[in-house]
């Protein structure tokens, strides 16, 4: 499995930050957000299928919140190329 060499950059790192911190965020968008702190400057890190499907949930959900978003797209991105959701 090859990594396209994403990193997360500093404003979704902060958005994943503030998805983490915000009561009302889902379990999936938590963990969207968490898949993307944790490569944070990390380009050989790559986001696994069940980070991967939970951002997706949280894409999809329209009660996410902009951040949760943010920090579920950047997570999704950072998939190895030939994985599938």
């Amino acid at each position: 499995m090859s990594n396209k060499g994403e990193v997360t950059r500093r404003n979704v790192a902060l958005a994943a930050a503030k998805a983490l911190r915000h009561k009302n965020s889902s379990k999936a968008a938590k963990s969207a957000a968490g898949s993307a702190l944790s490569q944070v400057q990390r380009p050989t890190r790559v986001a696994s299928q069940k980070a991967a499907s939970a951002a997706s949930k949280a894409l999809r959900n329209s009660g996410s919140s902009k951040s949760a978003k943010t920090s579920a797209g950047s997570a999704l991105t950072q998939r190895t190329e030939n994985s599938k959701v």
